[in-house]
């Protein structure tokens, strides 16, 4: 009964403790050196400055503006920076993914406990490590997924790009171009681009946000490209036959991975064919054979 009651404690000692945790880190907040900052002066000079700097700088229109732009990758924690290679930049996914991670090991190690009791407490354990690992794995997938899809749709968008400029249009409104046409076959791709001209807008420079562009990506043909569009800024050559020589390249890797999928397929269905397919071709062939060798060489039974 003792090895019982003291893994009950333990489990008691590990949910209270990631509770704390997690309570912790969602007030964390209001001790950030900001927030310090304007009680100081609010304590000091009155509610007047505090409320007119609440009111001036943090105005409903900066806001929205701040949470359509993001910050440069650099200023943005660990969790947001993979939350925005996956799609995510808003503050509240970031805040339901910390949730999750934290109370998800949790659920999973109650329900376990409920459902299997002390007896398998290994069960338990496996069960709170899977819901710690779910969240993880799931972002780690769909960042993946975005990956490709940006990778997949950026030979289109560089060949609307050089038609635009071919026909007079500027790199800009080339941006703005492609990212309206591949709204519906890239939409991953197209919404980077919305990104990429607001943050020109804003006023950023046009090469810091390409590269804000490769940092949320992560994509290595978004890489090279803003390697190749810093080169053409520096030694003048022309941007429209830089463009059409990464688009053949882009689209020969496209090409190349899916031939290599493609040759990869002989080699997956192994598995399926050796543990689905063969033991039932086994059945149906050698069964009757089996059956019939049992029933002619059984003891007692005398052949007629």
């Amino acid at each position: 009964m003792l090895p019982d009651l003291s893994l009950l404690y333990l489990a008691v000692f590990a949910s209270v403790a990631l509770a704390a945790w997690a309570i912790g880190s969602m007030v964390s907040d209001w001790g950030s050196v900001e927030q310090r900052q304007i009680r100081k002066i609010s304590q000091t000079r009155g509610e007047a400055i505090a409320s007119l700097q609440l009111t001036d700088t943090q105005a409903a229109w900066v806001k929205r503006f701040q949470q359509v732009v993001p910050k440069s990758p650099k200023e943005m924690s660990a969790l947001q920076r993979r939350l925005a290679t996956a799609g995510y930049r808003d503050t509240g996914t970031a805040v339901l993914y910390g949730l999750a991670e934290t109370g998800l090991p949790i659920v999973c190690g109650i329900a376990a406990f409920v459902q299997f009791g002390v007896t398998r407490w290994y069960l338990v354990v496996f069960a709170a490590v899977m819901g710690f690992v779910a969240p993880s794995l799931w972002l780690s997938r769909k960042t993946a997924l975005r990956q490709k899809q940006i990778r997949n749709g950026l030979p289109d968008a560089l060949d609307l790009m050089i038609v635009c400029i071919e026909s007079g249009s500027s790199v800009d409104q080339s941006i703005v171009k492609a990212s309206d046409e591949l709204d519906i076959s890239h939409p991953a791709l197209a919404d980077e681009l919305r990104l990429v001209t607001m943050e020109m807008r804003a006023g950023k420079a046009r090469l810091e946000a390409f590269k804000n562009f490769a940092s949320r990506t992560k994509v290595d043909e978004v890489r090279s490209l803003v390697a190749m569009l810093i080169q053409t800024d520096r030694f003048g050559t022309s941007i429209a036959q830089a463009l059409r020589t990464h688009a053949e390249v882009a689209r020969t890797k496209r090409r190349q991975n899916a031939e290599e999928r493609a040759a990869k397929i002989g080699v997956k269905l192994v598995f399926p064919l050796v543990f689905f397919l063969f033991p039932a071709l086994y059945i149906a062939i050698l069964g009757p054979v089996v059956v019939d060798y049992v029933t002619e060489f059984k003891p007692g039974i005398v052949n007629r």
